[in-house]
């Protein structure tokens, strides 16, 4: 009985040639690169088509200052694009442009309109600038523009000082109103901050007072002082205050309505 022997090793295809794996290679990288030019193109067309134009733009939030229809009406022709298209952080700072809006915030609704949370800035003091053009500051100590006659309240202070000073001021403004109250001379109507850092206060009743230079603490504290020794002055000549300068090391420059007259300032309590 004849016999037949195996292979001992199973018989492997030929190797292409380089410049055909090469060809081939080329082949699919074209093929792949037309497929994902397909794509986008047909994106594209996608993305234009009307249905996706942004049809509605809801505002919500603080809209005190400016209607949802006139920020509609204003915002709408700067947008770029549509629902798939528009850049939101443009349509951001379109809608921060508008005076009174502090922060917007734009998300997108499917399939065709915009949604808007508005904050808008809560005026907490006027602000004289260098060049002269009264600007606003509001509660975080921002100084933003708008049209000052709008604000309601007429008894907002101003404050002067410099650039970049408004934060520092208003926190500063908050603490002297409480130490002044107690004068009974009016709110505080300006408060003044010069580049060399002395503070002057101007009281509604037409008082000046300098404060002078120091941390916010010891300018503080001096006025509390002041304060506290004004009620004998105050006894003892029965006239407004015209004018003070706390700046003096023994004790304050007083000038009443009509009288000038230099008090020492009233010791501090001691500790227990």
């Amino acid at each position: 009985m004849a016999s037949y022997a195996t292979p001992s090793h199973r018989m492997t295809p030929l190797a292409l040639p380089a410049d055909v794996r090469l060809m081939q290679a080329t082949a699919n990288a074209v093929f792949v690169a037309a497929g994902l030019a397909l794509c986008a193109a047909g994106v594209a067309w996608v993305a234009r088509q009307p249905v996706f134009n942004v049809k509605a733009i809801r505002v919500e939030g603080d809209v005190a200052r400016n209607s949802a229809s006139s920020l509609r009406d204003t915002v709408a022709p700067r947008l770029n694009g549509n629902f798939l298209t528009l850049d939101l952080g443009q349509a951001r700072e379109a809608f921060e442009t508008v005076p009174w809006v502090r922060r917007a915030v734009v998300q997108r609704v499917w399939p065709n309109r915009l949604q808007v949370r508005l904050q808008e800035h809560v005026p907490a003091a006027l602000w004289a600038g260098p060049d002269g053009a009264d600007r606003l500051v509001n509660t975080h100590g921002e100084v933003f523009e708008a049209n000052a006659g709008d604000v309601e309240d007429e008894a907002l202070a101003t404050l002067q000082g410099p650039d970049g000073s408004a934060p520092q001021m208003l926190a500063m403004l908050r603490r002297l109103a409480g130490a002044l109250a107690p004068l009974n001379a009016g709110d505080v109507a300006r408060l003044a901050l010069s580049v060399r850092g002395s503070w002057r206060v101007t009281l509604e009743g037409g008082a000046v007072i300098t404060l002078g230079r120091g941390t916010e603490d010891e300018v503080v504290a001096r006025t509390q002082q002041f304060v506290a020794t004004m009620p004998r002055v105050a006894a003892t000549y029965q006239r407004p205050l015209a004018s003070a300068d706390l700046r003096h090391t023994d004790g304050f420059a007083v000038r009443l309505q009509g009288l000038g007259t230099s008090v020492p300032p009233v010791p501090a309590p001691r500790k227990r």
